[in-house]
């Protein structure tokens, strides 16, 4: 592939001649240990209230979750964010776009081998585009016969904390 050079006025006189000159291509700077330190534990994870409250959401009321059960929770998450989101990333630069949408992140999903959820937030994806609430009468599982969310259901909840 051919070098590209900025384009400089020429410096001869001439009226409206352009030299092209070959500049010196410095190496991208790498990042320091002591800027990967500045950024904080917050700046890079999810608030920890918001994951927080996603958990609480899945065990009984009377259930307590440690705080270290939080952190791990929100470190995994955000870190599984910027795992589909540069898969993503990569697709749309491939493709020659600069942004990332909802079809994106299911093809990323589907890619990296999580077509269960990608099968399901394909129809959150299509309520949210039909300008409707994403939960609204949404079966939790659309591929899943009745007998098969029963059985599983059952499986759930014998491992759930009992009040």
């Amino acid at each position: 592939m051919a070098e590209l050079y900025p384009l400089r006025p020429s410096t001869d006189g001439a009226l409206g001649s352009i030299t092209v000159e070959p500049q010196d291509a410095s190496a991208p700077v790498p990042i320091t240990d002591q800027e990967v330190g500045e950024y904080r534990e917050q700046d890079r994870y999810l608030p920890i209230a918001n994951v927080a409250r996603i958990m609480k959401g899945a065990v009984p009321p009377s259930a307590k979750i440690a705080k270290d059960a939080k952190e791990t929770v929100q470190e995994c998450v955000s870190e599984f964010i910027a795992f589909l989101t540069s898969e993503a990333a990569e697709r749309c630069q491939l493709e020659k776009r600069k942004t990332i949408g909802g079809e994106d992140i299911l093809h990323a999903m589907t890619a990296l081998g999580f077509n269960n959820y990608a099968e399901t937030l394909e129809i959150h994806l299509a309520k949210l585009r039909q300008g409707g609430s994403s939960t609204a009468t949404i079966p939790p599982y659309p591929n899943c016969r009745d007998d098969e969310i029963s059985r599983a259901s059952s499986e759930f909840n014998q491992c759930r904390i009992s009040p």
